[in-house]
């Protein structure tokens, strides 16, 4: 996938603005198991994920509760860092080796204050991340867990295939067992 693709799923962008993003973007790969972010810390750079699946968790408890996954397309940050500059809470582990493009979040503040169309990017992108932690929270707070695996499967079939069962049970906040029991009624 590349950056203007990415970019422009997100928002769609002037080819000049997408280009002075491009241009500040690296192309970076790490490992799996590799943490990318992490919690208590501020972070200075933003990821695309050109290639890959992550999940981001906190742990409670001595626990790893999983409440988010990326794949290729999705952008991964510490939002606490990107708006204000504090420490995140969240670890963000590679579940497969991985490539992103990487975009220090400093350059592309300064690139808000530069390019109108950029800055409404940047807005659009807060604005979408904002639903779809909105849209996470609802979901696992008023739905039942058949509900949320149906709508795991519908919105991100592949997932299933890419990542530990153990993973998707904390992600939809049940137990292995239930998740077991949840995959055999839908058979």
């Amino acid at each position: 996938m590349t950056i203007e693709t990415i970019l422009d799923n997100i928002y769609p962008l002037l080819e000049e603005s997408k280009q002075l993003v491009a241009r500040l973007v690296k192309e970076v790969s790490f490992p799996k198991g590799y943490i990318l972010l992490k919690a208590n810390k501020i972070e200075t750079s933003i990821y695309l994920v050109k290639k890959g699946i992550v999940r981001a968790y906190s742990d409670l408890d001595g626990n790893d509760i999983t409440f988010w996954f990326g794949q290729e397309g999705d952008p991964v940050i510490s939002m606490k860092s990107y708006v204000s500059n504090q420490k995140g809470y969240e670890d963000i582990e590679l579940l497969e080796a991985c490539t992103f493009y990487e975009l220090k979040i400093s350059d592309l503040q300064d690139l808000f204050l530069k390019d109108i169309h950029i800055a409404n990017w940047g807005r659009r992108f807060a604005e979408k991340e904002l639903i779809k932690t909105e849209e996470r929270l609802i979901s696992r707070q008023f739905r039942p867990a058949i509900d949320r695996y149906k709508d795991l499967l519908k919105d991100h079939p592949d997932l299933v295939q890419r990542v530990p069962l153990g993973y998707i049970a904390s992600y939809l906040g049940i137990t292995q067992v239930s998740l077991s029991r949840v995959r055999a009624e839908l058979r």
